[in-house]
């Protein structure tokens, strides 16, 4: 799975590496960008392609209430494209979630050890997601960031695409999130046949971070810092 990524660079490095259009986004660097929380993605437009905020964790259209996001901030490559929380923004709502860095966690005896995985070049890159946008109904129950939205208002969400883990990732976890490669963002977001393979596990780093990424609150430099373990 995906639970936490990092999101550390600026717009301008984003509209060269992804040929973005629109106005720019102030874009600070994030450390810990969990779910429920408003994310920078990349959609594809009549025009091009732009960047805009929206809230980690696919709320399907046909939701009665916001909850269910919670449970669907990944989504597995292999039942995606006919389950029915994603099947229709599998077909019509694509997007990429720029990141720098995941984290996956691994049983350390009482403790919950995160990893910080990225590539050896220390580039960018895009996971592979999909997006939906979700009308409020009246009656339901708002809380958090959602709790000053009103019946009809529109709330934008998303998810990203999983597979199975490369050599790299393995011995911490059994998932991963889909890296694309550069040549596969134009295809991705035109709606056409892409490999979700596990990203090549030579082009990857990894190492242990501070417990304090456990909690959503830390979000600073800290987060990223190689640690040794006991």
């Amino acid at each position: 799975m995906c639970g936490r990524f990092t999101q550390r660079m600026t717009w301008r490095e984003l509209h060269e590496r992804m040929d973005l259009i629109g106005t720019p986004l102030n874009l600070r660097p994030r450390y810990n960008v969990a779910p429920s929380q408003d994310v920078a993605i990349v959609r594809a437009n009549d025009d091009g392609r732009s960047l805009c905020m929206l809230r980690w964790g696919l709320i399907p259209s046909w939701a009665r209430e916001p909850n269910i996001g919670y449970k669907l901030i990944n989504a597995r490559t292999e039942t995606a494209a006919e389950k029915p929380s994603f099947r229709s923004a599998w077909r019509h709502r694509r997007c990429l979630i720029p990141a720098d860095g995941f984290y996956e966690w691994r049983r350390e005896g009482k403790t919950r050890q995160p990893w910080l995985f990225g590539l050896k070049d220390a580039a960018p890159f895009a996971f592979a997601g999909l997006w939906e946008s979700w009308a409020v109904p009246a009656g339901a129950a708002l809380t958090g960031s959602l709790a000053e939205r009103s019946p009809g208002d529109t709330v934008g969400t998303f998810t990203i695409l999983t597979t199975a883990a490369n050599e790299t990732v393995t011995p911490v976890h059994g998932r991963m999130p889909v890296i694309l490669p550069e040549d596969a963002y134009g295809p991705w977001l035109a709606g056409e046949e892409v490999p979700l393979a596990p990203y090549p596990a030579d082009a990857m780093t990894a190492h242990p971070v501070s417990t304090l990424v456990n909690r959503p609150a830390n979000d600073d430099p800290r987060c990223v810092e190689p640690i040794t373990l006991n």
